[in-house]
């Protein structure tokens, strides 16, 4: 029997897990305002009525979970969720007393009724949270994204074999040097899919490819590594990096006779990574590739494995303009211990 996952709060510092909140407390007024006073312009009323207090300590609450974050985290589950009730409540509390006695306004409730409402809120939403990592996470998550990792794999290995081969008759000995390459290459790969790995671990993975299409397409192929002062311990989702640039060089330098340039540039700040992987297009006299399938499985996998680790915090984004074709994945900062 499956063992079932231990509960456990959310990361209130991950922009899905914000805006999920936001939206739930938000249908939950609407729904509790017409359990109160059913009929569309009563409805109406009471929310106007109450807004001057809900929309404050919605957003008051939101923001001292995020900044609590790391400690409701450490502490035992249980602990948390009295934690968090209780927040809830003194922020309702506070605010009340402060628009009536400080502001002069007239709530509809007492200020005991604003602190239980609020904090029967929170308990609907950290229920909601507890039911989706129960239904969704970590199993289904896991099993989602090592399918993912093992789609791609063959992939991957197909197209490195095809440049291998392409060589194997004119240079063997180049041949050989590949496939120990893409023999150590492959053992990378059978990486776990669920967890992160260092930045400089899958920029080595990406230069190793590049080195294999480079020795099949020489001059036509002129890569550039813009990556030097990108933090080296940066976490990213593994096999992110060799499938962009394989895209590149398939619809850069591969139907071009003069080849293109491939650049790949690693910016960071202090909350975000930002990946480039760009590419020259062919002039337009050139015949267009067909398009390939593996492209679009590429891109739609690196998506999806974005979306189970990072959630709304990260984002794949496609750009065609003056002649370059450019691909920008944008992370979340986060560095190994």
């Amino acid at each position: 029997m499956a063992q079932t996952a231990p509960s456990r709060l959310p990361n209130f510092r991950n922009l899905g897990v914000v805006l999920r909140a936001l939206v739930l407390t938000q249908l939950l007024r609407l729904a509790y305002g017409w359990v109160q006073a059913p009929g569309w312009q009563v409805w109406w009323q009471s929310l106007l009525d109450a807004a001057p207090l809900y929309e404050p300590v919605t957003l008051s609450t939101v923001l001292l979970l995020y900044a609590l974050a790391p400690w409701l985290e450490r502490a035992a589950y249980r602990h948390a969720v009295a934690a968090v009730l209780a927040l809830a409540g003194l922020v309702a509390t506070a605010w009340h007393s402060a628009l009536v006695h400080g502001m002069g306004l007239t709530l509809p409730d007492t200020v005991g009724h604003s602190a239980s409402v609020a904090a029967l809120v929170a308990g609907v939403v950290l229920c909601y949270f507890n039911w989706r990592h129960h239904r969704l996470s970590p199993a289904l998550a896991q099993a989602r994204m090592t399918a993912l990792q093992a789609r791609i794999r063959p992939h991957f290995l197909y197209n490195s074999l095809n440049s291998v081969l392409a060589l194997l008759r004119s240079q063997p000995a180049q041949a050989e040097a590949m496939l120990h390459d893409l023999a150590d290459l492959y053992r990378a790969l059978l990486a776990d899919a669920r967890t992160l790995v260092p930045l400089q671990q899958e920029l080595a993975l990406a230069r190793a490819y590049a080195n294999i299409e480079q020795q099949r397409l020489g001059e036509r192929l002129r890569l550039h590594w813009l990556c030097d002062h990108a933090p080296a311990q940066a976490l990213v989702p593994p096999l992110l990096l060799q499938p962009l640039l394989e895209n590149a060089v398939r619809h850069g330098a591969e139907p071009n006779p003069r080849g293109a340039d491939v650049t790949l540039q690693a910016v960071a700040d202090d909350s975000t990574l930002l990946l480039y992987v760009r590419n020259t297009l062919p002039p337009p006299e050139v015949p267009a590739q067909a398009p390939h399938s593996g492209n679009h499985l590429a891109l739609d996998n690196i998506r999806e494995r974005l979306a189970l680790h990072f959630d709304a915090e990260a984002s794949l984004r496609l750009r065609q303009e003056g002649g370059e074709y450019e691909v920008l994945v944008r992370l979340p900062l986060r560095l190994t211990s």
